[in-house]
């Protein structure tokens, strides 16, 4: 074993076939130490044979923790993937090397002595019940020998030499993805270096819409209309390609990568729930850009409770008329069609009496955002993702044509939702990977610009280990987020794969801004500065499509009703 410090893999080929077989062995052990830690969460949570949602509220550290453990395992698992079919290709070099055996000395050592859920609630393993005896899954030799040495200050160090080499690369290290996606990123990688980044600072500060040129622009490229099937009037392209899509996007300005996402939910919900003349009206419209959508779910006092909806859609005639007030509305100003949950049952209080509308509304304008009859708005002053703004609207007597019912059919509405969901914490993953990605550029230029007792930032070695750990991390999100598209390109359910996607992403996204502005220093404390608003952006990612605790309860309850 090596000593304390010493490095595993700072040669090349002759050390690869024990990188990983060391790494295998190590994911084997974290799936052990998972399957232990299910049975004793499970052993506490179930009552007459079932999950019981009390005990589960109870035990919702065990729970929670339950869901991150198995996060961390299936991100360590599609490591070892990717670098096996990396080597399969000739393709997994040295810097790749050094991102998978740091991943793996990094994350093997929290999953044994501490896993971070957020930054005060660190998951030891006997809070999941597991005692020491449990434990010694993680204590064969190949995992010590990666806790060890695996993610040592000389790798980290040699990993920033090899970033700083071959900083004109898009991503840091080999991306796994075949030559037509990553194609597809270099396309929308000069998009944002062109059109969005130069610009997105000022439209943060000023608190300005995104220009609708910039929108027009996206139409052309076929933002709206990615993974729409061409039949509709989209390209047919996978979920994999949202992930570049949205990755490049965002990194370029979280606002503009999530401009796609107001289209993926919409022409997701028609796509599954809709009546085949609903498809033939909107889908076409949807991915052209001639029709803006907008997501409008959430209510004052409900938050994650969707069960909970209290607007109301009664019948009047063949059509609707809606009454209540929703909040949290995204881009709610300028759009054409809001897809509008509703309680349509009054004798129901839960998810059961709602229904899907797409409601029709006229675009605004600054001085009159919200024109259409029945309906008002005011703005949410927001920290950050400020490019499409917040709202609150309220409707009172608001008109909705019957041929907007999604699917024709009352009651349908929150399983309809539920059937977007993992798209949108796919892309809301790859958002989150964008950002992060977008701190670590702007915060290697910056460590490399400026200068302190007479060197650049970076030749110290906790700037530029923080600078590593950046893009390992953006690495382990990256093979996560991409596990789930494929897995949703598969036809297979991937609700699971998605949330965990999600959840670590978010993580990692608010970890690099928040370390990249602290290698900022004081200066990153000022508005002028970048990264204060990436810092911004970053955080709503761990609250939006989910909140971080909701996800790992999602998590945790499909891992313990296996």
């Amino acid at each position: 074993m090596p000593r304390d410090g010493q490095d595993l893999t700072l040669t090349l080929d002759p050390r690869l076939p024990d990188l990983l077989r060391l790494t295998e062995a190590g994911v084997t052990a974290a799936e052990s130490l998972l399957a232990t830690a299910t049975d004793r969460v499970k052993g506490d949570v179930t009552a007459e044979g079932r999950v019981s949602g009390l005990l589960l509220e109870q035990n919702q550290t065990a729970a929670h923790g339950l869901a991150w453990l198995a996060t961390y395992t299936e991100a360590l698992r599609q490591m070892q993937l990717w670098a096996e079919r990396l080597t399969a290709e000739g393709t997994f070099g040295e810097l790749e090397q050094l991102i998978h055996q740091i991943a793996f000395g990094e994350y093997l050592w929290q999953i044994y002595g501490g896993l971070p859920m957020s930054q005060t609630e660190i998951l030891r393993p006997q809070d999941l019940g597991l005692t020491q005896d449990d434990q010694r899954a993680m204590m064969v030799p190949e995992v010590m020998e990666l806790t060890q040495a695996g993610n040592s200050q000389a790798a980290r160090m040699r990993l920033y030499e090899l970033m700083q080499e071959q900083a004109a690369e898009i991503t840091v290290g080999t991306s796994g993805l075949d030559d037509e996606l990553e194609m597809i990123r270099e396309q929308f990688r000069r998009f944002s270096v062109e059109k969005v980044e130069p610009y997105a600072h000022d439209w943060h500060l000023k608190d300005e819409l995104i220009p609708m040129e910039i929108i027009e622009e996206m139409a052309e490229l076929g933002v709206f209309g990615l993974t729409i099937p061409e039949e509709y009037g989209g390209f047919g392209l996978s979920k994999m390609s949202m992930c570049v899509v949205s990755e490049e996007l965002s990194r370029g300005y979280i606002g503009v990568g999530s401009l796609g996402t107001r289209s993926e939910i919409a022409a997701e919900l028609i796509l599954c729930g809709g009546t085949e003349e609903q498809k033939e009206k909107w889908l076409p419209r949807l991915a052209s850009a001639e029709t803006l959508p907008t997501a409008v779910f959430t209510e004052p006092n409900t938050g994650s409770d969707l069960g909970a909806l209290r607007t109301r859609a009664v019948r009047n005639g063949e059509d609707w008329t809606v009454t209540g007030n929703k909040t949290w509305i995204t881009h709610a100003a300028r759009t054409q069609m809001m897809t509008l949950l509703a309680r349509t049952d009054p004798e129901t209080s839960d998810y059961k009496g709602l229904s899907m509308f797409l409601a029709e509304k006229e675009p605004g304008t600054d001085e009159a955002p919200f024109p259409t009859e029945g309906m008002t708005g005011g703005e949410i002053e927001v920290l950050g993702y400020r490019g499409m703004k917040e709202y609150e609207l309220s409707f009172d007597g608001f008109h909705v044509d019957g041929a907007n019912l999604l699917g024709g059919e009352t009651g349908r509405g929150f399983k309809q939702l539920m059937e977007t969901f993992e798209s949108a914490r796919i892309q809301t993953a790859a958002r989150a990977i964008g950002v992060a990605q977008s701190a670590l550029d702007v915060s290697m230029q910056y460590a490399e610009d400026r200068k302190q007792f007479g060197k650049p930032l970076a030749a110290f070695p906790r700037v530029a280990g923080k600078l590593a750990m950046m893009a390992v991390e953006i690495m382990l999100a990256r093979q996560l987020t991409y596990f789930s598209a494929r897995e949703k390109d598969e036809g297979r359910r991937c609700d699971l794969e998605a949330g965990m996607a999600k959840l670590l992403g978010a993580r990692v996204a608010w970890a690099a801004a928040d370390n990249g502005l602290q290698i900022h220093g004081g200066n990153g404390f000022a508005l002028e500065y970048k990264i204060s608003r990436i810092l911004c952006d970053a955080r709503i990612l761990n609250i939006f499509e989910g909140a971080a605790e909701i996800q790992a309860q999602v998590i945790a309850r499909r891992l313990l009703a296996r």
